[in-house]
């Protein structure tokens, strides 16, 4: 099963573009905290669905979320060759209220 489920902290403001394909993509990143105070992970998102787009387009930096998804491993090239990245490719998201 490949299911992923993250809360965090939104970094950056969410990037709307279109592909060479045509295909719509807003991708953004999640900064999640690890227990007990320590480093922090940052994740990449990615919103194919436009459900996804649409709730992720609405997102300024800091906006706290929970994601739903999937982990993906992505291909491309670079000018020094073949690379490749993971990022969740997100089902759901959804703005989280902060008390404080």
């Amino acid at each position: 099963m490949n299911s992923v489920h993250l809360s965090g902290r939104v970094s950056g403001t969410p990037e709307a573009r279109v592909l060479p394909s045509g295909d719509d993509l807003v991708t953004l990143r999640l900064v999640v905290p690890r227990p007990a105070g320590g480093p922090v992970d940052t994740i990449d998102l990615a919103c194919w669905s436009s459900q996804a787009r649409r709730s992720a387009s609405r997102l300024s930096d800091g906006d706290h979320v929970h994601v739903s998804g999937a982990l993906r491993r992505r291909f491309f090239r670079t000018p020094g060759g073949a690379a490749s990245r993971y990022e969740v490719e997100v089902s759901k998201l959804t703005r989280q209220r902060v008390s404080g």
